[in-house]
């Protein structure tokens, strides 16, 4: 058996197009997205940013040009089938075909079925689980051509543990699912497909008015490590599935939670 290791040099991403979307972040705060993006570019990656908020999304191209990496920003809504043509034919003319999409926008939503109405709910499934496909569809046919590549979806634990946020619960599941459908219809493509289930990290999404301190505290004490994430730890999990270390990996989702899931719930 060879000794030679297949996936050496497998954190090298020179020469390699990544599209994220949902890079951007509110002022310089480290959303799960602009870890992500920043990380690939520090790999080498040329990354185009994807963001429906210009000014959130020029915050991220700013900092990876900062660190001398290559980037550029797209501004559009990805729940948009024409917008999704147009990013793909953006990222081909200005950096060549991707081999790495990172899906990554989403919304929450709290509520049941009984107190959700028709309408958001729609909204959710669309923001959540049709802007995943409509993104992918609009990619991989150039990531194919290029001989394959990796796409890392973003979801949920809420999707393997729900807890009064159904519509979001539902819609993170339904992501699960894609990913794996996904993995088989694209395997012979050489895409790579899988998903990560963050738990309640600390992101600007998070950092409301409704945020307290006592709430913060909580949220970090539910996880069995007793320690709060952030967007850098996932984007470091997105960044290893994205990688050449991850070469035999598809259709998974890897939670990164701290533990919160290994726990039972805290009543």
């Amino acid at each position: 058996m060879s000794r030679e290791d297949p996936t050496k040099g497998g954190s090298d991403f020179r020469g390699r197009v990544a599209v994220v979307t949902g890079g951007g972040a509110r002022g310089d705060g480290i959303g799960n997205g602009r870890a992500a993006a920043l990380l690939l570019a520090r790999a080498g990656a040329e990354v185009v940013i994807v963001d429906r908020n210009e000014e959130a999304g020029r915050g991220t191209v700013e900092m990876i040009e900062e660190e001398g990496g290559v980037a550029d920003l797209f501004v559009g809504d990805v729940t948009s089938d024409d917008d999704c043509s147009s990013l793909a034919s953006f990222t081909v003319d200005r950096f060549g075909p991707p081999t790495v999409l990172i899906n990554n926008v989403g919304i929450g939503a709290p509520g049941t079925v009984l107190d959700t109405e028709p309408d958001f709910w729609d909204r959710v499934m669309k923001v959540n689980v049709a802007s995943m496909y409509l993104v992918s569809r609009a990619l991989i046919p150039a990531m194919a051509g290029a001989g394959g590549g990796s796409i890392v979806n973003i979801g949920s634990i809420s999707a393997i543990r729900p807890k009064g946020l159904t519509p979001y619960s539902t819609s993170k599941g339904a992501v699960v699912s894609l990913t794996r459908a996904m993995a088989v219809d694209h395997a012979r493509d050489g895409i790579r497909v899988n998903v990560v289930l963050p738990g309640p990290v600390w992101t600007p999404m998070v950092q409301r008015p409704t945020m307290t301190p006592e709430i913060r505290e909580r949220r970090k004490n539910a996880s069995a490590l007793r320690i709060e994430g952030t967007g850098w730890d996932i984007g470091r999990a997105v960044v290893f599935l994205a990688s050449g270390h991850a070469r035999y990996i598809t259709g998974q989702a890897l939670v990164v939670d701290g533990g919160v899931t290994v726990l039972s719930p805290v009543r």
